[in-house]
C-alpha cells in the first residue's frame, strides 16, 4: 500500500510539474530571445550612426569589430551591390525595407531578422540609394544562458519531487504502519495465548474504528467459545452420574452376554462423551491456527506401526522424507491420520499383503502415500465419504483423514496402486 502511494503520488507531482515547468521553459527562451533583439536593436543604432556619416571602409571595420563581440550577425547591403558583413546578398525582404523606408522584424530559420534602411543625407528621398542593415539575431540554445536556466528548472523538478514523495512517504507510514500493526495482532489471535486486545492504534479515524470493531468481534467469538466449552464440560458433568448408575445396574443383570453386549454399549458412550469434550477443548490446547512439523510427526507414527507389520510377516516398504514444512494441522491429527490410514490396510488386508509408504516433502506441501497389495478398494464408491465403507465397517475412517486434509489446505484422494490394492494420496499444505 505504501508502495502503490508513493507510486500514484510520483505520478501526480510528476504531471504538475510538468505543466509548470514547460511552460516555463518555454517563457525563459521567450525571453532570452527577446533580450537578444533588444541588445541587437541598440546595435542598429549604432550602426545606423556609422553608415550615415561613414565611408565604406570605416563601416568595414566597425562590423567586423561589432560581429565579433557579439551573439548577433550584422550586415550593411549597399544599393550598388556592396556587402560588408557575413551574410551577402538581398532578398524581397531586403528590396521592402529599402522602397518602403520602413523597418521591419522577421522570423528567419533557427532566429529573427532586423532589416532597417539607413537615409544618407540628400539621398533620403531616394529608396534605391539606401543602405539596408540586416541583423540576423539566432535564437539561444543550450549554450547558452538558457541551458543554465533549464537545468535549474531540472534540479527544481528533481527537488520538488524528492521532497514531495518524503512527505508522502511519511504520510502514507502514518496510515499503513497502524494497519500492519492490526493485520499482525489479527495472525495472532488463532494462537494459544493470543487473546489480549488491541492495544491503542495511532492513526486514521477509520483504521481505529476497524481496530474497535475487531476487538470487539474478538471478544464476542471468545466469548461464545467459552460459552461451548462450558455447556460441554457441563453435559459430560451431568452425563456421568447417570452413566455410572446405568453401569451398576449393567452389572447387576444375571445373563452374562447380555451384561457384557451392555457394558460395551456404556464404555462406547463414554468414549463418546469424552471425544465431545476433547474435540470442544481443542481450540483451547492447540490454539485456532495449529503449526505442525507434519515431517517428523508422521514419519514417527509410520515407524510406530512397523514392528505390528512385522508380528505379521507382511512386507514393509518406507522411503521417509527427513525434513520438511510446517503445515496447518495439530499433532493429534496427524497422528490420527496415520493411525486411519494404515488401521486400514491391517484390518482390511490380508497378513501377507505388502505395504509401501512414501512420504514426500516440498516447499509448500506434504505428501503421504500408501499403496497395498490386498483386495482394493470397492468400485464406484467414494470411501472417503462420512459412513461410506466397503467392508462393513462405520466409515468414519478415511472421512476423518479427509477432514484433516482438508483443515490443512490439502485433500484425499484414491484409486489403484501398482502394487495390486489399494492407493491413499494425502496431501497437506503449509502454514
Amino acid at each position: 500500500m505504501r508502495r502503490s502511494l508513493l507510486v500514484t503520488a510520483a505520478a501526480a507531482i510528476s504531471m504538475v510539474l510538468l505543466a509548470l515547468l514547460v511552460p516555463m521553459a518555454i517563457l525563459v527562451r521567450s525571453y532570452a530571445l527577446e533580450d537578444r533583439l533588444a541588445r541587437a536593436a541598440l546595435e542598429v543604432q549604432a550602426v545606423e550612426t556609422v553608415v550615415s556619416g561613414q565611408d565604406e571602409g570605416i563601416v568595414g571595420q566597425y562590423v567586423d569589430r561589432l560581429n565579433a563581440d557579439s551573439t548577433s550577425q550584422v550586415t550593411v547591403l549597399y544599393p550598388t551591390g556592396l556587402a560588408i558583413g557575413p551574410d551577402p546578398g538581398e532578398d524581397a525582404r531586403v528590396l521592402d525595407a529599402r522602397n518602403t523606408g520602413r523597418a521591419r522584424v522577421d522570423d528567419v530559420d533557427d532566429g529573427s531578422q532586423i532589416l532597417v534602411p539607413v537615409s544618407r543625407g540628400g539621398n533620403s528621398a531616394l529608396p534605391s540609394q539606401t543602405p539596408v542593415i540586416r541583423v540576423i539575431v539566432d535564437e539561444p540554445g543550450l549554450d547558452s544562458v538558457v541551458g543554465v536556466a533549464w537545468g535549474l528548472l531540472v534540479v527544481l523538478a528533481l527537488a520538488l519531487l524528492a521532497g514531495s514523495l518524503v512527505v508522502v512517504d511519511r504520510l502514507g507510514r502514518s496510515f499503513v504502519q497502524p494497519i500492519r500493526q492490526l493485520a499482525e495482532h489479527t495472525q495472532t489471535l488463532g494462537r494459544p495465548g493470543a487473546a489480549a486486545p488491541l492495544a491503542a492504534v495511532n492513526g486514521p479515524p477509520e483504521v481505529q474504528e476497524l481496530a474497535g470493531a475487531v476487538d470487539r468481534l474478538v471478544g464476542r467469538i471468545q466469548l461464545l467459545l467459552t460459552r461451548e466449552r462450558e455447556n460441554v464440560a457441563d453435559l459430560s458433568h451431568r452425563l456421568r452420574t447417570p452413566v455410572t448408575a446405568l453401569r451398576l445396574r449393567v452389572e447387576g443383570v444375571a445373563d452374562p452376554d447380555l451384561r457384557e453386549r451392555l457394558g460395551s454399549d456404556l464404555d462406547s458412550l463414554q468414549a463418546t462423551v469424552d471425544e465431545i469434550v476433547r474435540e470442544a477443548r481443542r481450540s483451547e490446547r492447540e490454539g485456532l491456527d495449529p503449526q505442525t512439523d507434519a515431517v517428523s510427526v508422521l514419519a514417527e507414527r509410520v515407524r510406530h506401526w512397523a514392528p505390528l507389520a512385522e508380528d505379521q510377516g507382511r512386507s514393509w516398504e518406507t522411503d521417509l522424507a527427513t525434513s520438511g514444512p510446517l503445515v496447518r494441522a495439530s499433532r493429534a491429527d496427524l497422528e490420527a491420520l496415520v493411525d486411519v490410514l494404515l488401521d486400514n490396510v491391517f484390518s482390511h488386508t490380508p497378513d501377507e499383503a505388502g505395504v509401501r509408504i512414501t512420504l514426500t516433502a516440498a516447499a509448500d506441501r506434504v505428501d503421504l502415500v500408501v499403496d497395498d497389495a490386498g483386495p482394493g478398494l470397492p468400485a464406484g464408491l467414494d470411501v472417503t465419504g462420512r459412513g461410506a465403507s466397503g467392508a462393513g465397517s462405520t466409515g468414519l475412517g478415511l472421512s476423518i483423514a479427509a477432514r484433516t486434509a482438508e483443515d490443512a489446505g490439502g485433500e484425499v484422494t484414491t484409486g489403484a496402486s501398482d502394487m495390486g490394492g489399494a492407493r491413499v494420496a494425502v496431501t497437506l499444505r503449509t502454514a
